[in-house]
């Protein structure tokens, strides 16, 4: 690729790259920080307090995965991890058999409680050091857009 179509991006690809590596250098650092402090992967973070969360902190394994955006292979691996922590118990469904639900434990809770203290008030430095509270606001709106499944996009 001649660097005259690199230098050439729209100002979309631009952002949009920027917006990738922003992402990588924030979830690195606090992905190490919590690995550090809880022995968690963000990811683990995340699942944990998802199903913090969830009514009965139990959700259906296949929901779980479809919103922290992993395959099933890829839930089964985090989760397994996090049952032989004693974070998250499996559960079945005796209304279908085909229904596999995973259920936080007490340990869990506990768990994600502590690192939940931690991890929040280091994303709150993180972004405190850069941004003034205005700007946090207009940063949370204009990325909210690019969650919106009722924008058209053209093909």
């Amino acid at each position: 690729m001649s660097s005259q179509v690199l230098s050439e991006q729209s100002t979309s690809v631009q952002a949009f790259v920027t917006l990738l590596r922003a992402h990588a250098a924030a979830t690195r650092r606090l992905s190490a920080q919590l690995t550090a402090d809880h022995g968690l992967t963000i990811n683990d973070f995340e699942v944990l307090l998802r199903l913090a969360r969830a009514p009965d902190r139990r959700m259906r394994r296949v929901d779980l995965a479809e919103q922290v955006v992993l395959t099933a292979s890829g839930i089964t691996r985090l989760l397994d991890g996090l049952e032989r922590g004693g974070y998250v118990e499996r559960d079945s469904c005796s209304s279908d058999r085909r229904v596999v639900y995973a259920v936080l434990t007490e340990a869990g809770l506990a768990q994600v409680a502590e690192a939940a203290a931690s991890h929040f008030a280091q994303v709150d430095e993180m972004f405190g050091a850069r941004f003034e509270e205005a700007e946090l606001d207009e940063l949370a709106s204009l990325l909210s857009r690019l969650g919106e499944t009722d924008v058209e996009l053209p093909c």
